[in-house]
């Protein structure tokens, strides 16, 4: 069967191969009924356009590149599933690499969307990101993981850890533990200044007893685990009666550790973690999270991309705001 082409739409509609290409442009000039007309056409030929031959003469390829550190993290995969989604939306696709958190290889990456012709990409930078050079003339919106110099998007991180401590708070804990992020992350640095900012804030008479219990851990499962087991090894009046995680992986790795020590959740233990992944919903007892606006923060960098929304000024990021979704991994402590 011979290849069908834009002459042949074009004949049968009745139009010149210029009107078929305004329809396929979504050109405003085009009225509606000529429009259901070469679409229907279109349609009924199972004509496929061209990609790079319309990219020639358009100077547009309809490509976002997206560079991660990690696919095997879920909120990485969302991220992605979100982004493709919006870029659908105002008819683009997107190219994934990873970088596996290194900055040469994320250089490379970013050469190689640059060669492809991409319209722009979207960069969840390594944490040495700055070592790198950026090219010129290329839009890049940097998310999640906001570099000081670089405008971006993301979570309001923070806060988001902010209102979960909060919420510890409010069902009476006064002991809580918090399991940090890596030191040389930006997000998590941002999450334990927020676990920080709700201690200070408690009122004279709902002060932390004793001082912080902080552990330090990638953002994985087997970091949550070890760092519940830090946490937990301690005797029962020292122990904290409560843990917010930096992420979900790492609360679901110290709802194992409060497993495998005996102690029920929430009974004598509350867990919360941070992302709001789909995972969080399937534990049992259900997690107690924070959950990230994945989709908002996808759907505003390809906007900015696409010149559909205003870019965010230098050191000025757009925030999204989080919000607590209650499980069942949370309830008020038990008397020691």
């Amino acid at each position: 069967m011979s290849k069908v082409g834009i002459r042949e739409v074009a004949t049968l509609a009745g139009v010149s191969t210029g009107t078929v290409s305004r329809v396929l442009n979504d050109h405003p000039s085009v009225t509606k009924e000529l429009r259901a007309r070469v679409t229907g056409i279109i349609k009924d030929l199972g004509y496929m356009p061209d990609p790079s031959a319309r990219s020639m003469r358009s100077k547009v390829s309809r490509l976002i590149g997206i560079v991660i550190p990690d696919l095997t993290n879920p909120f990485f995969s969302e991220l992605v599933q979100s982004a493709e989604q919006a870029a659908a939306n105002h008819g683009y696709n997107i190219i994934v690499m990873t970088s596996l958190d290194h900055a040469a290889k994320e250089a490379d990456r970013i050469r190689q969307l640059t060669s492809r012709k991409v319209d722009g990409i979207i960069l969840v930078p390594s944490n040495d990101f700055h070592t790198i050079k950026l090219p010129k003339g290329l839009p890049i919106v940097v998310v999640d993981r906001l570099m000081p110099g670089y405008s971006g998007i993301a979570a309001d991180h923070r806060n988001g850890v902010r209102l979960g401590v909060e919420h510890l708070v409010r069902l009476g804990h006064r002991r809580i533990g918090f399991i940090s992020g890596p030191g040389h992350s930006v997000p998590a640095n941002d999450r334990l200044m927020g676990y920080l900012d709700a201690l200070e804030q408690m009122d004279g008479g709902a002060k932390m007893a004793g001082p912080p219990l902080i552990a330090e851990a990638a953002f994985d499962y087997e970091s949550g685990r070890s760092a519940g087991n830090y946490l937990l090894a301690r005797a029962r009046n020292e122990r904290p009666t409560a843990i917010f995680a930096s992420s979900d992986q790492q609360a679901i790795g110290c709802m194992r550790a409060a497993h495998d020590l005996g102690i029920p959740i929430p009974a004598a233990l509350s867990i919360m973690g941070f992302d709001g992944i789909p995972l969080a919903s399937m534990t049992t007892p259900r997690l107690t999270t924070v959950k990230q606006p994945i989709q908002d923060v996808a759907a505003a960098a390809v906007a900015v991309l696409l010149n559909k929304q205003t870019a965010p000024e230098l050191d000025n990021p757009i925030l999204f705001a989080c919000e607590v979704l209650n499980g069942e991994t949370t309830a008020p402590p038990q008397p020691d």
